[in-house]
């Protein structure tokens, strides 16, 4: 895995097969039950293109015995026949195995990516802070990918190859014993010294693909971050660590290959030495008359189909490891529980609350943080369609109090009532779509700026779109794009500025229609222009609602009708802005005096 969470097929760590882990790949299967009479289907063909593969050795065995003794030319045209007819056989079944099994697995496929993704979108937040986006990303990504050739071809090549080694070794046996006896005195020798190379190639491939992933990572960061590297002079200091980078993969990469020269050698040695000595064994039990010339023909055939496919199955067995691996991840997030969301209409729920909220001695601690409390003993009521302000240092939790509202967190203690409901008896569904955050922050999605808006309401009609376009005050600059609403913002909204940013923002959460209205310093990183804009779009926006509004800038909060002050995770002043200003040591006013002298 490389320094943002992507990893590929090779990346993701190979498990020993435990019985946990066949029990997850077990698990897995329930997927492919919907498609079970093709997979059986497949599976038949599968099977049938594997005997009729070991049959086709020892037809030619006879056809060559048929020759050696004369025999008349119809005996050898039905051999020929038979031949033919396997050889049709073997290639209707694969075509057919290849189709259904790619059918059952496309299909299976989209069933785990579309499960994965839907159970992925329903976990709580508390399972976002533990797992970066990229890892959750390579999970859908690279290990279904994995699933998808194991399902497509490694499953196909394990039965393969099962029936190729047991069904061989038994015509071997029935061939001539002696001869099977002698080869497999021989054959566990190769074995070893194949699998000894190996071991030390998957190491140094496994080195290499994580040094050049390191190598990858400087690139994108040096890239990434250009602006800094010129700022700082530090092109000759880049460049010096990524040729370090690439010479440690080269050097790697050249030690591979002095393993790899002598896996081959040992290969070749190994394999053409066992099939020199069998063919010496037989010739000599030929000459003893022990054996047939055809016998011998069809024992070197299956011999060398045995050793080809033993050769194969170190590397199936590392793909079914990875296999495993890729399950127990993906079963990590199937076995997290989700949030009990419920599909509804956009506006079905809007008449439940009123927007009164109470706070019921709330104390909070975030799960990743047990022991550090954010919030202690908040006890506050606000009044449906008042405007309440949060203010405090940094750290103070106000962010906190926006989160808990939208139910992303269970509080650790106490409780959260709106309209006298505790937040645990409604459904996260009703009470989300009553709530718009509008944070400093805002993520736009890549589209246009119309689907950006219209993301607060997904059914809004164009008069509906424009409207609130209108009332935060964006229309000013979308007017001015050719392209209007259908404006492409760009990834993340680079394309914009704050300031539009955060009026479309407001255009979505105008949208909504929300009964409750969150503000989480949403002027505070603006310049005075565009400070003025928001603010006389949010002021449109909080009316006839309950506003809670989290401010820095504390002049965009001497209107409320209620200024909590929070300190340590603790309310500590509470009053209107002349109230609290007439504290003479109170920490509203400090924190006024301190802003407006500077």
């Amino acid at each position: 895995m490389n320094g943002h969470g992507r990893r590929s097929g090779e990346d993701v760590p190979k498990k020993k097969i435990t019985g946990e882990g066949l029990r997850n790949v077990l698990k897995l299967f329930r997927y492919v039950k919907p498609y079970r009479i093709e997979y059986t289907f497949g599976m038949f063909f599968l099977l049938g293109a594997s005997l009729a593969n070991l049959a086709f050795p020892k037809l030619l065995g006879d056809l060559v015995d048929a020759g050696n003794k004369g025999t008349i030319a119809e005996e050898l045209s039905r051999i020929a026949i038979l031949l033919i007819i396997i050889l049709i056989i073997q290639a209707s079944f694969s075509y057919f195995r290849a189709v259904l099994f790619a059918n059952v697995t496309e299909k299976t496929m989209a069933d785990i990516r579309r499960f994965t993704y839907n159970h992925l979108i329903k976990l709580p937040l508390s399972f976002f802070d533990k797992h970066r986006v990229g890892e959750l990303n390579s999970r859908i990504s690279s290990d279904v990918s994995l699933l998808h050739d194991t399902f497509t071809t490694t499953l196909a090549d394990f039965t393969r190859q099962s029936v190729i080694i047991i069904g061989g070794i038994g015509l071997l046996v029935y061939t001539s014993s002696k001869l099977t006896l002698f080869m497999l005195a021989i054959l566990p020798v190769v074995i070893i010294c194949i699998w000894f190379f190996g071991r030390f190639i998957r190491k140094l491939s496994k080195k290499a693909q994580k040094e050049t992933a390191e190598s990858n990572t400087i690139v994108e960061e040096t890239l990434q971050g250009i602006k800094s590297v010129k700022s700082y002079t530090n092109e000759f200091y880049e460049i010096e660590r990524y040729g370090e980078k690439i010479n440690e993969v080269a050097k790697t990469g050249m030690r591979s290959g002095v393993y790899r020269g002598l896996f081959s050698s040992a290969l070749i040695l190994g394999l053409f030495g066992t099939l020199v000595a069998v063919i010496w064994r037989g010739a000599l039990m030929l000459a003893n008359g022990e054996m047939e010339t055809g016998e011998l023909f069809s024992f070197v055939i299956y011999s060398g189909y045995i050793g080809g496919t033993i050769g194969g199955v170190a590397a199936v067995i590392a793909r079914i490891q990875r296999f495993i691996g890729a399950t127990e991840d993906l079963f990590e997030i199937f076995e997290s529980e989700e949030e009990n969301l419920i599909l509804t209409n956009s506006t079905g729920t809007k008449s439940k609350l009123k927007g009164q909220i109470v706070f019921d001695n709330l104390s909070f601690a975030y799960p990743s943080r047990p022991d550090e409390m954010v919030l202690q003993n908040i006890n506050l009521k606000i009044e449906s369609g008042k405007i309440v302000a949060l203010v405090g240092k940094s750290g103070a939790g106000k962010s906190t109090i926006a989160i808990l509202l939208l139910h992303l967190y269970e509080p650790t203690e106490g409780k959260i009532l709106f309209d006298d409901f505790k937040i645990n008896d409604l459904d996260l569904t009703t009470l989300r779509s009553q709530i718009a955050l509008v944070p400093q922050d805002i993520f736009l999605f890549g589209g246009t700026i119309r689907e950006n808006i219209s993301y607060g309401k997904q059914d809004a009609s164009e008069e509906e779109i424009y409207e609130a376009a209108k009332n935060a005050n964006a229309l000013e600059f979308i007017n001015r794009f050719p392209e209007k609403l259908e404006t492409i913002v760009g990834e993340r909204g680079t394309q914009l500025s704050g300031g539009q940013r955060q009026r479309i923002a407001i255009a979505r959460a105008i949208l909504k229609d929300p009964k409750i209205l969150v503000l989480d310093e949403a002027t505070s990183s603006l310049d005075s222009e565009s400070e003025l804009l928001v603010q006389q779009a949010l002021e449109s926006l909080m009316k006839n609602r309950t506003s809670i509004v989290i401010a820095h800038r504390l002049s965009t909060i001497r209107n409320a009708d209620k200024i909590i002050v929070l300190e340590s995770g603790r309310i500590v002043e509470t009053g209107t802005h002349p109230e609290l200003m007439k504290m003479k040591s109170g920490v509203y006013r400090g924190l006024n005096e301190l802003q407006f002298s500077i």
